[in-house]
């Protein structure tokens, strides 16, 4: 693409007259992506959320050995960079790297389905609150207040002991209790529609009060949660981590990575790395999501991305 082109095709993205639904939709995503693209840190975590995607896409390929099984015999607690483990065993001679490399996949189902799962409902409980107010309001926001009063790992751990552990249950369950501050975000932007311009006129149409809400509000508040569904996507993982470190979450020889600490913590003094390893690895990625959620924060803002 030559440069006039390019100047050409960023003049039909940014024009204040868009010709068509097409045209306005690519001009206000490249308006975001530019944007986001201006933040540094942004890109850093987009980068390691992407590593993280792809490290799980190919766990077969990047595993050096297999995650379950190990040489007790000859590889038990070997350090960091021995005989071709690179960040070494653990007490059962299974090397750490292939374990947080499959490791990934469950980070990722477990933040992917509780995203899935616990966004929607608070979106749709948040808009209904917002829109209908009256008793309806009152008995929807009681209800989130009541999730609300309860520490998110207090009352997870109280959802898996019920139902039993495992990864399954441990997704249920965080999503259970995930859900209620996107319910107050999007109730908060629901009340700052209702009375607009906007929607009195898709009143005036004829639009049912459902209508209303799925085809025309919820899409206004859909920007708000998906930045804090990103900056909760930390604590979702540092929930699991700490289900499964209770051995509450996955089950072993699954590579979770919370269960990984747990039965590293009997070697923190001697055999560091055991523990530490998957410690680290959820460091980066909260980090990883952290940035991300703070880069979509700024970009989404609409009275940022008009600068």
């Amino acid at each position: 693409m030559t440069r006039s082109s390019g100047e050409t095709l960023r003049q039909w993205l940014l024009s204040d007259r868009p010709q068509s639904r097409r045209q306005a939709r690519l001009g206000r995503a490249y308006v975001i992506w530019r944007q986001f693209s201006g933040n540094r840190l942004a890109l850093v975590g987009l980068g390691i959320i992407l590593l993280l995607v792809l490290m799980a896409a190919f766990a077969d390929a990047i595993a050096t050995h297999n995650p379950v099984q190990g040489d007790l015999a000859g590889a038990r607690l070997l350090p960091p960079g021995s005989a071709g483990y690179l960040l070494g065993t653990d007490d059962q001679g299974r090397d750490i790297f292939s374990r947080l490399v499959h490791g990934s996949r469950l980070t990722l189902m477990v933040v992917v389905l509780v995203a899935i799962i616990a966004a929607p409902v608070g979106l749709v409980v948040g808009t209904v609150a917002g829109y209908a107010g009256g008793w309806l309001d009152a008995v929807l926001m009681r209800i989130t207040d009541i999730f609300l009063a309860f520490p998110k790992l207090v009352l997870a751990l109280a959802l898996v002991a019920a139902l039993g552990p495992g990864i399954e249950n441990a997704i249920l369950a965080i999503a259970v209790t995930s859900w209620p501050p996107y319910a107050r975000i999007a109730r908060a932007e629901t009340l700052t529609f209702r009375k607009s311009d906007y929607i009195a006129a898709v009143q005036l149409m004829g639009a049912s009060s459902w209508r209303i809400v799925l085809r025309h509000i919820m899409p206004l508040c859909l920007s708000s949660v998906i930045v804090r569904v990103t900056l909760d996507m930390a604590g979702i993982i540092l929930t699991a981590a700490g289900l499964g470190f209770l051995g509450l979450g996955a089950q072993p020889p699954l590579p979770e990575w919370g269960a990984m600490i747990a039965d590293g913590r009997r070697f923190i003094l001697d055999q560091w790395w055991v523990a530490a390893m998957p410690g680290f690895a959820i460091l980066i990625v909260s980090l990883g999501f952290n940035l991300l959620g703070d880069g979509l924060r700024d970009a989404l803002d609409p009275k940022e991305a008009g600068q």
